[in-house]
């Protein structure tokens, strides 16, 4: 059962990655990045909460 779950949570956490690179090089994200040399907010959450729960992820997986 633990498995199943660290297995959903590094699943989660790699959508997110996805989601938060392709956010990331948005253009809505480039141009506020020009402006204010920061990315937007929603690529940094989804980054940083991708990473998270994939390293949760792997943990529970790995874990004996």
């Amino acid at each position: 059962m633990n498995k199943i779950l660290g297995l959903a949570i590094l699943v989660a956490g790699v959508i997110l990655l996805y989601f938060g690179y392709t956010e990331y090089n948005s253009t809505a994200s480039q141009v506020t990045e020009a402006v204010t040399g920061n990315p937007t907010d929603n690529a940094i959450w989804f980054l940083v909460g991708g990473a998270v729960a994939a390293i949760i992820g792997l943990g529970v997986l790995l874990k004996k």
